[in-house]
């Protein structure tokens, strides 16, 4: 029996791509993707790539503006931070609307040990946790002259740093945009965190996502950093402190589980390079009030009927458990 013809998920887009790259491969829908539309073609030798595209009928800003996630592949591949920073490779742009890019497909699967229904292997997401530290101390190191200077030769733009206090108001913005009644004590953690903005440190390269589930690995081995979305030049501490909100499932009731072996933050920040950055307590709690902001959104979106995914009504207790943490954090430090 003949087996029926794969065709495009995007038949437009996918001739498109096949133009730039060759080969006979389809467009196919790449799962997990969740910022712009994210698919996997094969070219002509058998080689796989992930392409990018602005949903059609979409403005490229945010978490659309997929270019522009291609511009910081390219400004560190030019800095050539491949060794210390694994990255997929930039293999096709195109600017025509709706704009696209595609990259190489990195081997390995990216897993978040406390938010995984299946555990990883023993010892594996303490092994990639600590990996994972390394990697971004070797991110933060990047000059950030030779980002700029690489942002330019790829077409793309050089964004004003960001300090602390416009990382603060930014998902600020985000809390205030979910009802009330999902967020109790968020009020207090922001006029906690409002009064105690710390001063900024010199700028480097911020991921702004940076976690295992954004880290492509073959068992403890990290092949490629993914998912640049929300990137900026800004202050180290805001990786940091987003990084170790993943180290405690504790955080996550309902929605996650306790993976006893994984490093405390303490750990990683002495893999990072630096296990005493100034007012880390700030931005430890910063980082649980961003977690709380994003999933209060994401149960709005869905009981609006934006993103239909019933699993989101397990987001309260969690979404409280984050709050009060990041309360009690910034207690304790100003005593």
């Amino acid at each position: 029996m003949t087996k029926p013809a794969v065709v495009d998920a995007d038949p437009e887009l996918g001739a498109r791509v096949r133009a730039e790259l060759g080969g006979p491969g389809p467009l196919r829908t790449l799962e997990g993707g969740r910022s712009g539309l994210t698919y996997v073609v094969t070219d002509a030798v058998g080689n796989d790539h992930v392409v990018k595209a602005v949903p059609p009928g979409r403005r490229a800003v945010g978490r659309d503006d997929v270019l522009r996630q291609s511009h910081v592949l390219s400004a560190l591949a030019e800095a050539g931070v491949r060794s210390a920073v694994p990255l997929p490779a930039i293999t096709a742009r195109s600017e025509a609307e709706p704009a696209w890019f595609a990259m190489e497909r990195a081997r390995g699967t990216a897993e978040e040990p406390v938010l995984e229904d299946h555990p990883l292997p023993q010892g594996a997401g303490r092994d990639r946790m600590l990996a994972a530290a390394g990697i971004l101390g070797g991110l933060h190191a990047v000059p950030v002259a030779e980002i700029e200077a690489g942002l330019r030769a790829a077409g793309g733009a050089v964004p004003e740093p960001l300090r602390p206090a416009d990382e603060l108001a930014r998902w600020t913005r985000t809390m205030h945009a979910v009802p009330e009644e999902l967020r109790s004590g968020s009020d207090a953690l922001l006029s906690a965190l409002e009064g105690a903005v710390p001063d900024a440190v010199d700028p480097v390269l911020v991921h702004g996502d940076f976690r295992l589930g954004n880290l492509l690995c073959v068992g403890a081995e990290p092949t490629a950093l993914v998912d640049w979305e929300i990137w900026s030049i800004g202050d180290p501490r805001v990786d940091l402190g987003w990084f170790g909100v993943f180290t405690d499932g504790a955080l996550f009731p309902g929605v996650g589980r306790v993976v006893a072996e994984l490093p405390s933050e303490a750990e990683l920040l002495a893999v990072y390079g630096n296990p005493e950055p100034p007012d880390y307590a700030w931005f430890r709690a910063l980082g649980r009030m961003k977690m709380a902001a994003i999933m209060g959104h994401n149960l709005k979106r869905h009981r609006e009927g934006v993103h239909h995914d019933p699993v989101q009504e397990q987001l309260p207790a969690t979404i409280d458990a984050l709050i009060g943490s990041g309360s009690s954090i910034l207690e304790e430090w100003s005593r």
